[in-house]
């Protein structure tokens, strides 16, 4: 593979990194880079930051800086690299990697330092896509879970689960291929209880994949209920600051307002929408509409009511909007006064606040955590969080269910050995053991540069 190099840092640091990765690392950085101590910089200590001089590619200069080699095949990619650490302009970022390329190397593509991390045995595929997770983890929660992903939690076992699978596979692939001898019943046993544990293992896995998804993406949700029950005063409390125009006036809000709140390991995406009810105001009106098509589209709806009086008819038509959506959470306002409000029927979780005075908002945040289904989870890296590897894992145990009822069933065993080798195959996609180039092409260009 030719010699790639890539600036790897945000811009606008007082620090710019430069990564670079092939055999021509060394000899690169050395045509441009001059050590203060006067070593050639191939000779230099391996790991050690060596301070020098940079070169442009006509021989100005164009920073002190430090450098450092890798070289060898214990690197992140598995070839030799080396970094530039420079001043974070990104003139001078720019002009050294010109330098760069006219020693010959050529600008990397997204992702593919750890695309070649992946094709040279460094990390499997779901510990390349964890490093993808990390980059982007918008909680400390969510990172962590990429941490262990990426050190093996999840990777290590489908490894262990699938080479059993090919225990198994060998097995009935020699009964297939010598029909005459028969298969021990305490081997069947044992296939059966293998397979259905194997299931068992791939299912917590898969079931995971929804908590994983809002640990990954957040979770879109939308206050909603009629005009004055206290939305934007909710909004704003969660928030920590006045985000939302306040006032007595009904009909203040008459346009969604978004800001996202971290409540542990949950990004949420707040919208708070205009108070649902009849108007003849054309403004509000479309403010209305983008409430009900809010409260459609959320992951999550909480449905405020005043507590201080009883439900009106825009009252019950807001909540009947939010029983609509996959999880809704009912917020029972205005605490603080005497609770005239009869609760209505179909939330599985009910809380009682009072925006204005803060109290409450806690129980809500547990509340959410809850609803979220976060509440309680450990992660380890045992959460599944993209798509991919949840239908992996969904169709690896569907072919291991399929296998131990064939089995129990006493099917003959070429029939059983499909089903194994599905589960075998839906595993490898899920590490890279197994799987297509326009799949991997397609992980990794979602990847950022420098990385």
């Amino acid at each position: 593979m030719d010699t790639i190099a890539a600036i790897a840092t945000a811009p606008g640091g007082a620090i710019g990194v430069i990564r670079i990765s092939g055999k021509q690392a060394d000899a690169a950085v050395e045509a441009i880079f001059r050590p203060a101590s006067g070593k050639q910089f191939s000779v230099c200590p391996p790991r050690m930051l060596i301070y020098g001089t940079l070169f442009a590619r006509d021989g100005r200069t164009i920073d002190q800086c430090m450098a450092v080699r890798f070289p060898g095949e214990k690197t992140y990619t598995g070839e030799p690299m080396a970094e530039l650490q420079l001043h974070g302009s990104p003139a001078v970022l720019s002009e050294a990697l010109s330098a760069l390329f006219a020693q010959g190397l050529r600008q990397a593509e997204a992702g593919e330092f750890t695309r070649r991390a992946f094709l040279n045995g460094k990390m499997n595929l779901m510990e390349a896509e964890a490093v993808a997770d990390l980059v982007a983890a918008r909680t400390m929660e969510a990172a962590e879970n990429a941490a262990g992903q990426l050190a093996g939690a999840t990777g290590g076992q489908m490894h262990t689960l699938r080479q059993e699978l090919v225990g198994l596979a060998a097995h009935f692939l020699a009964v297939v291929d010598y029909p005459d001898e028969e298969i021990e019943p305490f081997f069947v046993q044992q296939a059966q209880s293998l397979l259905e544990r194997i299931t068992g293992q791939l299912d917590v896995l898969y079931q995971s994949y929804e908590r994983g998804r809002i640990l990954r993406e957040g979770l879109p949700c939308a206050i909603v209920g009629r005009p004055n029950v206290g939305k934007s005063t909710l909004l704003n409390g969660l928030v920590g600051y006045a985000r939302a125009i306040v006032t007595e006036i009904a009909g203040t809000t008459r346009d969604t307002i978004e800001e996202t709140v971290r409540i542990g390991p949950l990004c949420l995406r707040l919208q708070d929408t205009a108070g649902l009810r009849d108007t003849a105001d054309p403004v509000e009106k479309i403010g209305v509409e983008r409430a009900q098509r809010a409260a459609q589209t959320a992951g999550l709806v909480l449905a405020v009511i005043d507590g201080s009086v009883p439900l009106t008819d825009e009252d019950r038509e807001a909540l009947d909007w939010a029983r609509q959506a996959p999880k809704a959470l009912l917020v029972v306002n205005k605490c603080d006064k005497p609770m005239q409000a009869e609760i209505p029927e179909g939330f599985g979780y009910v809380v009682h606040v009072s925006a204005k005075q803060g109290q409450g908002l806690d129980d809500l945040r547990q509340a959410l955590l809850s609803c979220a289904g976060l509440e309680g989870t450990i992660f380890d890296g045992g959460v599944i969080t993209n798509a991919r590897q949840a239908d992996a894992l969904r169709r690896a145990a569907v072919c291991c269910t399929q296998a131990a009822d064939a089995v129990a069933a006493g099917v003959t065993p070429d029939a059983v050995l499909l089903d194994v080798e599905g589960a075998i195959g839906a595993l490898g996609e899920l590490t890279g053991e197994d799987v297509r180039e326009d799949i991997i092409q397609d992980i990794f260009h979602r990847f950022c540069v420098g990385k």
